[in-house]
């Protein structure tokens, strides 16, 4: 876990994908972009229940055009979280996405976000995505590029809501989080 604090601290803090020429290769952005997804899920409590069996894989879906260009497995490959090796599925349509416990909403797809959100409703699926009003549409995580820096928010009251804790150390590392409980 110390690990995977480091390398996104790192992350979160390291030049951008973009800070190259405008990028010819527009996946240097993802492959920043799968390693924090692999990291995200590092600092997620999924409820009990999450997995059928105790070595089921944590599935990562993305829904349309795949942006990673097979940066998302790249990332993933001999990798575990406890028993839970990985698996990546790119569902065409809505109904592809049951089973995904981490789902990328690309920009190309956020016309999407208000129906993919109503179909998870109450499911504890990680919903990332990059829009520009991504968490506050009701997203969990938002990719944002700021100084050719990769950043992200983050709604807990979605989190909340799908039964998801996040860890105070991934909610130190945001930008922004949303729904943080006040201290008096």
């Amino acid at each position: 876990m110390r690990i995977a604090l480091v390398v996104l601290t790192t992350l979160s803090h390291a030049g951008g994908a973009r800070s190259v020429a405008a990028q010819s290769v527009p996946t240097s952005e993802y492959t920043v972009k799968a390693a924090f997804l692999f990291h995200f899920a590092q600092f997620v409590d999924w409820p009990d229940g999450t997995f059928r069996e105790a070595d089921s894989p944590l599935v990562y879906c993305t829904i349309g055009a795949d942006p990673f260009h097979g940066a998302l497995e790249a990332s993933l490959i001999g990798k575990k979280m406890g028993g839970h090796g990985y698996q990546v599925r790119h569902a065409r349509q809505i109904s592809e996405i049951q089973g995904c416990h981490v789902l990328f909403i690309g920009e190309g797809e956020k016309k999407l976000l208000p129906t993919v959100l109503a179909n998870l409703r109450g499911s504890p699926v990680l919903t990332v995505g990059e829009s520009e009003r991504f968490v506050n549409d009701g997203g969990m995580i938002g990719f944002s590029l700021e100084e050719n820096k990769i950043r992200f928010e983050i709604n807990l009251e979605s989190a909340e809501k799908a039964k998801l804790k996040i860890g105070a150390k991934l909610l130190a590392l945001a930008k922004d989080v949303i729904g943080r409980p006040r201290r008096d």
